[in-house]
């Protein structure tokens, strides 16, 4: 629970589907080549599935081969939270939403040019709003 969306557990149970809830509130993942996202290539801005936060570009969104939406930067410096994850036996940075705090996935420095940074996302953790013609 963050300053800017102050809810409950039974708040965030009531909004998210089960999988939403699984992956954003409790840390978990979707199973590679599995989400609406990986495979997305239409124009248009990747939100926070969990509070509409505005958070990758799909100018930014690459096809990594890992099976879940990728990306070399989040849409601003605010947009995307890091912090170190221990979880699993893997010394990894998990990628939260900045806002409210979700899970979205993780971040690893093997990416393309010009951040060589990867953003591992998982399409539950987002919406995507279409870019209008």
């Amino acid at each position: 629970m963050t300053a800017d969306t102050p809810k409950t557990d039974a708040e965030w149970r009531a909004e998210l589907s089960p999988e939403q809830y699984r992956i954003l509130r409790e840390h978990g993942t979707e199973r590679a080549f599995t989400g609406q996202y990986w495979d997305n290539h239409a124009v248009g801005e990747y939100r926070c599935a969990a509070c509409g936060e505005p958070l990758f570009s799909s100018d930014a969104k690459f096809d990594s081969g890992t099976g879940w939406p990728s990306f070399h930067q989040a849409l601003n410096a605010g947009a995307v939270a890091e912090k170190s994850d221990s979880s699993h036996g893997m010394a990894r940075v998990e990628a939260l939403c900045s806002r409210c705090g979700s899970h979205l996935g993780h971040v690893f420095p093997d990416g393309p040019a010009p951040t060589g940074m990867r953003y591992c996302i998982n399409s539950a953790s987002l919406t995507f709003d279409k870019k209008q013609d």
